[in-house]
């Protein structure tokens, strides 16, 4: 099958090759990887500038999805390359090869780099997913940032450059080009764009953007290295909450340890030490069960099992992917319904694709980045939601993306008067995150006083 190209991907091409370190922050689902391999090759054979390429991704993306790319398009298929995972061993072996294109997690990126004692020998490094090295604080980074200058190339790919706020943009943008538009050091970028937001004292906890002026000046003064389009994949989709009762005794109990933040059940207790704790302990409960502190799954009900039960049999013969939060989430799922495999390997991801699992369950976090799962199906359940914008956007766009042929179907699991409700508030105005869950917990808490 041969590579043609939409006019945005004709024009992502052409930024990437007339720009030596470019940031492709194009909306999810837009066929990135293919783009990028286009330029690689161009690079390669065509103008012969590049010898070397170093992808690093997400694990699971870099255990199949740029190698399934590759392998899918005519136009990429002399395009060798090596995938730099697993053992020690087996790492230093993938880099012996003599290929185009080494494929490694980010994870490996400290080691890798130490590997080559921060001198890689690779002429162009891509990072997949290039929001996961806005930490400037992070290993990663600082790992790739002793070492920036040695690639004479380098291309940042990702539909969430700032997921949170516009300071996650800072260490992206100097990997590219040293601080030059933004500033060498992440003081001075707040000193010039920002304010302090939270403080107590000479503590500040947040920075808030001066104003609309400082926000375009910052898109201003990286628009000549970084390309993105404003809107998004023509998939329809619908998000569909579904608001799920519980039992008067199960409200009873969850009211009791919003407000108590102590609960015993039997000879176990249940406690929550702060907001956050307090947070993750109220998911499980609208979820139907919850850690005790000895880290015991204790089972409360089984409401949203039952109402995803029914949405799995109205739907036969459409395969459903289930996104969970928690590992006792994972194992009631697996045990409640029949067929369900949990995605853990490429394998899992090209039994999807084939339509050969009616039911994948896959966690966020993992499985939210770069994946292509399209093919599979085009319903998701989110069993429990996520207060993480950036994973909710990502995990959704698994299935709305380019090849998708059906409408996209987005059911969230929201039980009624829990903190469930919460977090699907959050994520529709946009603002999930650490204060939103903070504001929405204290909210809790305060009405049961």
């Amino acid at each position: 099958m041969r590579f043609k190209p939409h006019a945005y991907q004709r024009k992502a091409i052409e930024t990437a090759l007339a720009t030596p370190r470019c940031g492709l922050f194009l909306p999810m689902g837009l066929g990135k990887t293919a783009v990028t391999l286009s330029v690689i090759s161009n690079l390669i054979y065509d103008r012969l500038e590049v010898s070397k390429v170093l992808i690093i991704a997400p694990k699971k993306v870099a255990e199949s999805t740029w190698q399934d790319e590759i392998e899918k398009w005519d136009d990429f298929k002399s395009l060798t390359y090596s995938t730099v995972l697993g053992s020690k061993t087996q790492r230093v072996k993938a880099l012996l090869r003599n290929v185009d294109i080494y494929i490694t997690n980010r994870e490996n990126t400290v080691w890798l780099m130490e590997f080559f004692n921060y001198r890689p020998p690779f002429d162009l490094l891509v990072i997949d997913e290039s929001s996961s090295f806005k930490n400037s604080q992070a290993k990663r980074f600082r790992a790739l940032r002793k070492c920036r200058s040695c690639f004479d190339r380098m291309i940042l790919l990702t539909g969430t450059p700032s997921p949170n706020n516009l300071m996650d943009l800072w260490a992206q943008l100097y990997l590219l080009d040293g601080g030059e538009r933004l500033g060498r050091t992440l003081t001075a970028y707040r000193h010039n764009y920002f304010r302090p937001d939270k403080t107590n004292g000479l503590i500040v906890y947040s920075y808030k953007i001066l104003g609309p002026n400082a926000e375009q000046e910052i898109y201003r003064r990286i628009s000549d290295i970084c390309m993105s389009l404003k809107g998004s994949v023509n998939v329809p989709k619908i998000i569909n909450p579904i608001r799920i009762p519980l039992s008067p005794a199960e409200m009873a109990l969850y009211k009791k340890f919003s407000k108590e933040q102590v609960l015993k059940m039997g000879d176990e207790e249940i406690t929550a030490p702060n907001a956050a704790a307090l947070s993750n302990k109220l998911l499980q409960l609208s979820g139907g069960a919850i850690y005790d502190d000895d880290g015991n799954t204790i089972v409360i009900h089984d409401a949203k099992i039952q109402r995803l039960l029914e949405i799995i049999e109205d739907n036969a013969g459409h395969p459903v992917l289930v996104f969970y939060q928690y590992k006792h989430e994972l194992a009631r799922l697996k045990k409640a319904i029949k067929g369900a495999r949990e995605l853990k390997t490429s394998d899992d991801l090209r039994a999807w694709n084939r339509g050969e699992i009616p039911v994948l369950l896959a966690h966020p976090a993992s499985a939210g980045y770069g994946l292509n799962l399209q093919q599979g199906g085009h319903i998701i359940v989110w069993y429990s939601l996520t207060w993480s914008l950036e994973q909710y956007l990502q995990a959704n766009a698994r299935l709305c993306r380019q090849g998708q042929t059906e409408t996209v179907v987005i059911h969230q699991l929201i039980a009624k008067g829990t903190v469930d409700e919460a977090v699907a508030q959050a994520l529709k105005r946009k603002e999930a995150g650490q204060q939103a869950m903070l504001l929405a917990i204290r909210k809790t808490v305060e009405e049961l006083q």
